[in-house]
């Protein structure tokens, strides 16, 4: 079956096979999140997004091959459940923003700033600093060479509008401004968008709307 992106907690996994990466995203949790594992097809080596919840639906997503690196897009405790479970299960380098990592419980091996690159194999991932849902929320942008762009957004953008600031005019003004200028502003409509809960979307779904979503404060 193609890629669809629709998954339940407690169902399986949905695959969405590239050329030089395969992405899996399962749903896990009571607040229904997502978790993204990459793996490059060159070398089979693997990276996590978001340990969020359940270690072993993601252990067992996982697999034998254990997982090089895990990221943790923020600081916000519905996406670092499992963390300690899986590091201590793979041995994994663990990656965080920087304004954000003295809020994840497990140590950040790796904390990254807007710009900074990580490698799953020969595959590389941009991140994208993004202000306002927390101080040090970050997404990773995979520029497919055979294909349109990917982008992981953890809690800064879903379909509909982007993430909750908590009834913070400043923040967000912030956060939308960040999404404005670092995402649809350096990518293609054709992006494909992974959120941190819920269903995906394209740039180009989104984009009509973001006069409304500015408009309307939230």
């Amino acid at each position: 079956m193609p890629y669809s992106g629709t998954v339940q907690v407690g169902g399986p996994a949905d695959v969405h096979e590239l050329r030089d990466l395969m992405i899996s995203k399962v749903a896990v949790g009571p607040m229904n999140n997502n978790a993204y594992l990459l793996r490059c097809r060159a070398t089979g080596e693997q990276l996590l997004i978001d340990a969020a919840n359940d270690a072993g639906t993601l252990l067992e997503l996982i697999g034998d091959d254990g997982i090089a690196s895990v990221v943790t897009t923020h600081r916000h405790g519905d996406h670092w459940q499992a963390l300690q479970e899986v590091v201590r299960a793979t041995g994994a380098r663990t990656y965080a923003g920087r304004h954000d990592a003295e809020g994840v419980p497990v140590p950040t091996d790796v904390p990254l700033d807007d710009g900074d690159t990580l490698r799953v194999g020969e595959v590389e991932l941009t991140t994208r600093h993004l202000v306002g849902h927390t101080p040090g929320s970050i997404a990773l942008v995979y520029d497919d060479p055979s294909g349109h762009p990917h982008l992981f957004t953890g809690d800064c953008l879903f379909p509909g509008g982007v993430g909750n600031t908590f009834g913070s005019a400043e923040n967000f003004a912030r956060l939308i401004d960040d999404v404005e200028q670092k995402l649809f502003g350096q990518l293609p409509d054709e992006t494909w968008v992974y959120p941190g809960h819920g269903a995906d979307t394209t740039l180009g779904a989104e984009r009509p709307h973001l006069g409304e979503w500015r408009e309307r404060g939230w």
